[in-house]
């Protein structure tokens, strides 16, 4: 799942990388829907981002079970593109965003940040690290809006350009399944009780 919502993602969809925001008093309420909603299941591991928004999360959302938190789930690294919206983007450095929009997976985000190839390279690592540690059972993990999407999109056999065609919304569930080749099939995504 994704993160409950902070006041960069209330301010009209700032990029929101390393920043380690808090969540809002609308996010805390999010993540606490989720735990409604996951109150049934049972849970082997739960990872998260080491950001406090996702942590957060993962403590609120688990029930209060016990958190692993992984580097390797950190959100995208923005670059020059941190704290600012795509329209600021857009006038400020449309070339950059251009080659980012066509080709993420070789472009750097903000000219400085990093690739998607680079995101999903470190997000495939630890989805593999996982199901060699844990061979069955149900693991949550919460991260951001970026991985998530690239981790989705490159399983799902999209092009890395279109990981934008994919919707996380904040703290919404997200449920699938990796067998042993890493083949993954999707249940639910953006699942929410209300």
């Amino acid at each position: 799942m994704r993160h409950g919502q902070t006041q960069w993602n209330a301010e009209g969809g700032k990029y929101l990388g390393r920043t380690d925001l808090p969540l809002t008093d609308i996010g805390l309420g999010q993540a606490q829907e989720a735990a409604r909603q996951l109150a049934g299941i049972s849970f082997t591991t739960i990872y998260s981002s080491p950001l406090q928004r996702a942590f957060h999360t993962a403590q609120i959302a688990g029930g209060g079970a016990a958190v692993v938190t992984d580097d390797r789930l950190v959100e995208t690294d923005f670059g020059a593109w941190e704290g600012k919206t795509k329209e600021e983007l857009t006038m400020q450095d449309p070339a950059i965003l251009s080659s980012w929009e066509d080709d993420p997976s070789k472009t750097k985000a903000g000219g400085t940040g990093e690739t998607a190839l680079t995101v999903l390279t470190r997000v495939n690592d630890f989805f593999n690290f996982v199901q060699q540690k844990h061979k069955e059972g149900n693991i949550l993990v919460v991260a951001h809006n970026g991985v998530n999407r690239f981790y989705l999109s490159h399983k799902l056999g999209m092009p890395l350009k279109n990981y934008h065609l994919l919707v996380q919304e904040n703290s919404a569930i997200t449920e699938f399944t990796l067998n042993k080749e890493g083949v993954l099939v999707l249940y639910k995504l953006n699942s929410k009780n209300s």
